[in-house]
């Protein structure tokens, strides 16, 4: 049995057109970064007030905020972690984002305790939202792009 050339061709258009919405679902959104941003800059400051009070509170606070937005994005779709859809590219790109914000974090951090300035884990961890709130779009603009440059029928 042989297809016609243009049904093929509107079958990959369909199918290209379902993966474009399939992977634009699933992609974390925009709102997310900056608020666990917000959620690790608050606890931070909890720690180092070393009241343990506020360090309860900042924890506690922490985990239901943090349990909120996973919850918020998992209602919003179905988030499923494919490294085949991601690839080696993808994968590489999300390790190396995590690194070069906990390296800036930890880095910053020690030099400012290193110079006797007060909240030195606090003062550093704002670099490292801000990076969050910036770098995390753009972390899932370039895993879309990766997802989608991907072969429709994956590697063989």
């Amino acid at each position: 049995m042989s297809i016609p050339p243009v049904d093929a061709e509107l079958a990959l258009a369909e199918i290209r057109a379902r993966r474009e919405q399939v992977v634009g679902a699933n992609l974390v959104p925009h709102w997310f970064w900056p608020a666990v941003g917000v959620l690790m800059l608050l606890f931070v400051a909890a720690v180092e007030s070393h009241r343990p009070v506020v360090v309860a509170a900042g924890s506690v606070g922490y985990a239901l905020g943090l349990a909120a937005l996973i919850v918020a994005i998992a209602r919003r779709s179905r988030l499923q972690v494919r490294p085949a859809l991601l690839g080696a590219r993808g994968i590489l790109a999300i390790v190396a984002f995590a690194l070069v914000l906990v390296a800036a974090g930890v880095g910053l951090g020690f030099s400012l305790k290193a110079a006797g300035l007060g909240w030195p884990a606090t003062l550093g961890c704002v670099p490292v939202a801000i990076g969050l709130a910036a770098g995390g779009p753009l972390l899932m603009s370039y895993l879309r792009r990766v997802m989608l440059s991907r072969p429709l029928a994956g590697e063989r």
